[in-house]
């Protein structure tokens, strides 16, 4: 009976233990993306663990790549939005239409770096597009870098794109591909590599730090960017967190999500864009491919070309009510300001 009692004591002992040291809160991540790829690996991931460490062990996450709670990439903002999942990260072109005032730092031409863009883009929203996150807790929101083109044939002239099948990833970067004499083909990221393999597309638009974990480097051998500072295009992201999962925290871990929120985590994801493009383009230099960059000239062709995207947006925001040129000149200017402190 005493080794009964001493055995009790024990078990009830390690569940008191384990109870005191087990999370107060467990939060369920969900993004689109396989765990090896740039931003699961290099940005979701410490920030879940950043999280986790300055909540004292209260906040667990968990994190579900490549859809594995279900849904499409498409879904990720209302799941986080009727409470699905608890934290989501996704593309805001996913959704067109739900972010018109975001969608200008989707122009072509309009920002380089993705770290200072970044920092810029969120200022941008907390300034003048909060509303249209209404619906969740914005925890940043961030952009890639120097957005090119990824072909099996080589794109070396404008010429070259008339006709071609391009993915692109957003309502803007498909009006873009118009303009420029492609054919748009509109589908998320993870369905980039069938798409090619398949001769759906036989290009597409993306950034240097996504193509490895889509094999594009071994799925074509043309890459094409561009002269000066500024990419093709940009896209525009979120990480966006179910109010009610906010809303019942308790205020001091409230404190923790909002410690991680804002600039530096949308400079954070920035980063991981940047790190990622110099390993994506490391990797198809390796695999023997070519890299064409275009000189001024040419890149000018492109430029004025692709320049009555912004005629169009204007016309089609202003008929929401919203200043197109106004603010365009205003995300300009962050980026411009930004872009002098990197």
């Amino acid at each position: 009976m005493g080794l009964f009692k001493k055995l009790l004591a024990t078990t009830i002992g390690l569940a008191m233990w384990q109870t005191a040291f087990a999370a107060d809160v467990t939060l369920r991540f969900h993004q689109m993306l396989p765990p090896q790829a740039t931003i699961p690996s290099k940005a979701i991931v410490p920030w879940a663990q950043k999280v986790e460490k300055e909540s004292g062990g209260r906040i667990k996450i968990q994190h579900f790549p490549s859809m594995q709670l279900g849904g499409k990439p498409s879904d990720l903002l209302d799941q986080a939005k009727n409470g699905v999942v608890d934290i989501i990260w996704t593309v805001l072109g996913y959704t067109p239409g739900r972010f018109p005032k975001s969608e200008v730092f989707e122009l072509p031409f309009f920002s380089g770096l993705a770290e200072p863009a970044s920092r810029a883009f969120q200022e941008y929203v907390e300034k003048h597009a909060m509303d249209e996150f209404k619906d969740v807790k914005l925890i940043a929101v961030h952009v890639h870098g120097p957005g090119l083109i990824h072909s099996k044939d080589p794109i070396t002239r404008l010429e070259d794109f008339k006709g071609v099948k391009v993915r692109g990833g957003s309502r803007i970067v498909n009006i873009m591909l118009e303009q420029l004499g492609a054919t748009p083909v509109g589908m998320p990221v993870p369905a980039v590599s069938e798409g090619l393999s398949k001769g759906v597309i036989t290009a597409t638009t993306i950034p240097w730090e996504v193509t490895p974990a889509l094999k594009v480097q071994q799925l074509v051998k043309n890459h094409t960017g561009f002269a000066g500072e500024q990419g093709l295009y940009t896209q525009t992201f979120a990480v966006a967190m179910n109010k009610a999962a906010y809303d019942k925290l308790p205020a001091d871990l409230k404190k923790v999500i909002d410690a991680n929120s804002g600039s530096d985590t949308a400079a954070m994801f920035g980063r991981a864009m940047d790190e990622g493009d110099k390993r994506g383009l490391d990797m198809a230099q390796k695999a023997g491919n070519k890299i064409h960059m275009l000189d001024a000239v040419e890149t000018q062709t492109w430029r004025r070309t692709a320049a009555a995207v912004r005629g169009i947006w204007y016309k089609e925001v202003a008929g929401k009510g919203i200043d197109g040129p106004k603010l365009a000149a205003e995300a300009e200017a962050l980026i411009e300001k930004y872009n002098k402190k990197k």
